[in-house]
């Protein structure tokens, strides 16, 4: 394809994932000029067939999205390691082209401060995202059912699309959550439940992370078709090198590079960055210049600061029955009765025993996942095994069915020292510093993953199960790989990155969408509330045209 920049752009986004293939296309569908600029490949659907056959076989690593190499170096020097390219995606369609699916709102509590820890609030309120939640809805495609009794206010009584039945081992958790007084409820999945927006229904491929070969979970690929034929141009390949800026406090232009090795000036009259968490702080700091010795956007020293992820807490073993977990790929419930208070008190309905928090400090939210997945694949176990015919399948019979596990998320904190820098001993394909990740944890998500875990072994073992694993604090847990905070929204430019309109204190023609604007990660998986930023910044950008 032609890589050569536009004559003429109203918009010049940067990243093609589920944010900027919102924004290209809620602009282009005004008849704004856009250019999308998108670092990696543009994949054929074609091709996930292919990629789910190369994902299930024994002995792969399940790089199906060409992460790794030069183009993808970093660094991560703080106090723990964080393994980024473990789950990313540089392409067009971003992280949707491998992530989970599960889209929930985030609370009141989230935005309003109003938990009982020291997450400061947010400049936005929920009901100030409440309608592009619903947009969000729509435009995602979710399934659901409004189950939950946990749940953040809604003016819609559905969800676009019924939810998905509780699976088999949906059923035994239930009993044992019933005997504890824990709700369960329902999951809002961004996948088809029923045939949506020009996409068939979820057929039970069972291999959504990393890949879903049929198109029914969404991805920001959708979009991005959609936007190309409203007019927007989407040129892949071309990894943005630095903002350029004019003397009136405006971008002016996007340098990007080409694989044939030219570089080329994208010009524009507003610009929206939309390339996650890490890289667009990484850009930031890049475009550093005379005017901006800092980095763009970073007169209050903010960018590339307050960096967080969830951390996940888990815990599984054997029961004494098959559970037929390993059958669905996604999870279908979950229990939001310990987000807003996490420290409550768990009782168990026949005996009146109750356990409650250990700690009188404060936790973060907590969301407990009914897991549909645990245990070996019984694929590996076929194909990776010696037997054959009847041998083979006793094997499996004895060794897979019986698995059951939870899992669950908690948030970090925002901490000033857990941010993304520049490493200059480091550099990429192109000769840039590389992303370094310093990142730390604190006493907190130490104290919250212990309470998920103490809820998780009550009902594990209220069920009967003989527990193996457990993923906590000190062995197991790790990143949700969701990037948030990094150039984070406020009202005081000393304080913060970019306004209430997702626009930047800086530069007036700037605006990020991004989960790098969250102030707060809450515990609920991000990508709805990026949606419906994403949606947000767009209007405004709009606005300003």
């Amino acid at each position: 394809m032609k890589r050569a920049p536009t004559d003429r752009a109203d918009v010049c986004v940067i990243g093609a994932g589920p944010a900027g293939a919102l924004v290209a296309n809620r602009l282009a569908s005004k008849r704004t000029d856009v250019t999308v600029l998108e670092a990696g490949r543009r994949f054929d659907f074609a091709d996930r067939q292919d990629q789910m056959e190369q994902t299930i076989r024994p002995g792969e690593d399940g790089s199906v999205w060409e992460m790794g190499g030069e183009r993808d170096f970093y660094s991560s020097n703080g106090a723990r390691t964080y393994p980024l390219n473990s789950a990313r995606v540089k392409g067009v369609g971003g992280s949707t082209l491998h992530w989970q699916g599960m889209v929930m709102r985030m609370h009141p509590t989230d935005f309003d401060g109003s938990h009982d820890n020291d997450d400061p609030a947010w400049p936005i309120s929920y009901d100030d995202l409440r309608p592009y939640y619903a947009d969000a809805e729509r435009a995602l495609g979710v399934a659901g059912d409004a189950d939950n009794p946990f749940a953040p206010p809604r003016d819609e009584p559905t969800y676009p699309m019924p939810g998905f039945a509780p699976s088999y081992s949906d059923s035994l958790f239930a009993e044992a959550c019933d005997k504890l007084g824990i709700s369960m409820h329902s999951v809002p999945n961004a996948r088809n439940s029923e045939s949506y927006d020009g996409r068939s229904q979820c057929v039970g491929y069972g291999t959504c992370q990393p890949v879903c070969p049929s198109g029914a979970k969404y991805d920001a690929t959708v979009h991005i078709e959609d936007a190309e034929a409203a007019g927007a141009t989407v040129i892949d390949r071309a990894p943005v090198q630095r903002l350029e800026t004019d003397g009136d406090g405006r971008v002016s232009a996007a340098v990007y590079v080409t694989p044939d090795g030219e570089e080329h000036r994208q010009e524009a009259r507003e610009f929206v960055l939309a390339a996650g968490g890490i890289e667009i702080p990484r850009l930031l700091l890049l475009s550093a210049n005379e005017d901006h010795p800092d980095g763009l956007a970073n007169s209050s020293g903010a960018v590339g600061r307050y960096f967080m992820d969830h951390l996940f807490a888990g815990a599984g073993g054997t029961l004494d029955e098959r559970t037929r977990q390993n059958h669905v790929g996604f999870i279908t419930s979950e229990s939001h009765q310990f987000y807003d208070d996490p420290g409550s008190a768990v009782e168990h309905v026949g005996t009146g025993e109750t356990f409650v928090a250990e700690s009188e400090e404060s936790y973060s939210p907590i969301k407990l996942e009914f897991l549909n997945y645990a245990g070996p694949s019984p694929v590996e176990i076929a194909l990776s095994g010696d037997d054959w015919g009847d041998s083979m399948l006793a094997e499996l019979r004895e060794n897979y069915g019986n698995s059951i596990a939870m899992g669950g998320l908690v948030g970090q904190p925002p901490r000033w020292e857990n941010r993304v820098t520049l490493d200059t001993t480091v550099t990429d394909d192109h000769g840039n510093p590389v992303p370094d990740i310093q990142w730390s944890w604190g006493d907190r998500v130490h104290r919250s993953i212990s309470r998920a875990n103490a809820i998780q072994h009550a009902v594990l073992s209220q069920l009967g199960v003989d527990i193996a694993w457990t993923a906590n604090a000190e062995s197991g847990s790790g990143p949700a790989y969701h990037h948030m905070g990094t150039t984070r929204m406020g009202t005081d430019p000393q304080e913060s990155v970019v306004n209430r309109q997702l626009r930047s204190h800086d530069l007036s023609n700037l605006s990020i969408a991004s989960s790098s604007v969250f102030v707060t990660a809450g515990s609920m998986n991000p990508t709805l509330t990026i949606a419906a930023l994403a949606l947000k910044c767009a209007d405004h950008v709009d606005e300003r045209l």
